[in-house]
């Protein structure tokens, strides 16, 4: 499995960024995918997460509401719509693929892109 992470930059606060994650190799259909971030100096820690059909997604309780997850099935690929960016999301953004639905543990998912930067200025 091969995941591809794209979509980082620049964005003031306030501002909206969409992440993409291309997906390549064999996948499971039961898999999760997943979206983590980390900042400087803190641990990696789950944003969202999606079944790899598309349904059912999930949030952290700290970008419900603010971040969506979604899936396009036709591309393979996944996307985190980040909107009412704060200075405090600023991190790097992994995508990730999972086997286990509503996990927002790091060690449940085995495949991991390479990071995408997003830094929000205030």
């Amino acid at each position: 499995v091969q995941l591809q992470a794209s979509g980082g930059g620049l964005a003031q606060a306030g501002g909206s960024l969409r992440l993409s994650c291309a997906a390549s190799g064999r996948i499971l259909s039961s898999s999760t995918m997943g979206w983590f971030r980390q900042a400087p100096g803190k641990e990696r820690g789950f944003v969202a997460g999606i079944r790899w059909t598309g349904r059912s997604p999930y949030y952290a309780d700290s970008v419900q509401g603010q971040f969506t997850i979604s899936k396009d099935n036709a591309q393979n690929t996944f996307y985190l719509q980040m909107n009412s960016l704060k200075p405090e999301d600023t991190a790097t953004y992994y995508c990730a693929r999972g086997s286990q639905w509503g996990s927002r543990q790091a060690i449940d998912f085995s495949s991991w892109g390479q990071g995408t930067l997003v830094t929000v200025s205030s």
